[in-house]
């Protein structure tokens, strides 16, 4: 890995760089969720990527009870990793990409074990993620942090206990 990865709120100040990473390095439907626009990185894609990640401004107290952080390698933003509030008390459901340029290289491992750090010290207790059996990539940052996953299908549910002992890395 080439740099300290370290997380970073999302704000004004470093959303276009978020964005550009995700034109150049992500597909849309990879980074935000779906919306009625043309196919590719369109100006109505772009502007509803902004807005989305807007919603996260205001963190666990905003209406998407989000608290969304750009993933910095060396002082570049790769990507995003966030934390959302779950109905259960002292939970939080977690999501993350990566341009392609950072993948394979550690750097979704750091950025997870920041979040959880980050989750931890918000009074966290459990953090869980969906992904499916395709997604190799996810399964190896998941399991290298820890999470006990569990397959439904092409579904896999992962948790990791905030109590336990992280795995070296």
């Amino acid at each position: 890995m080439a740099g300290v990865v370290r997380l970073e709120p999302v704000d004004e100040r470093n959303l276009e760089p978020l964005l550009s990473v995700a034109v150049a390095e992500a597909e849309p439907d990879d980074v935000m969720p779906p919306v009625d626009a043309p196919a590719g990185w369109s100006h109505a894609r772009r502007e509803a990527f902004r807005d989305y990640y807007r919603t996260g401004f205001a963190g666990f107290d905003g209406p998407a009870r989000t608290r969304m952080y750009a993933v910095l390698v060396g002082g570049e933003v790769m990507g995003m990793i966030r934390m959302t509030r779950c109905p259960a008390p002292g939970t939080v459901e977690t999501g993350l990409w990566l341009g392609r340029s950072a993948r394979g290289q550690g750097v979704g491992v750091a950025a997870l074990r920041e979040l959880l750090n980050l989750a931890a010290a918000a009074g966290m207790r459990t953090v869980v993620a969906k992904t499916t059996r395709k997604n190799a990539g996810a399964l190896s940052v998941l399991g290298r942090c820890g999470a006990a996953l569990v397959e439904d299908g092409d579904t896999v549910r992962a948790e990791i206990s905030l109590d336990a002992t992280p795995p070296a890395l």
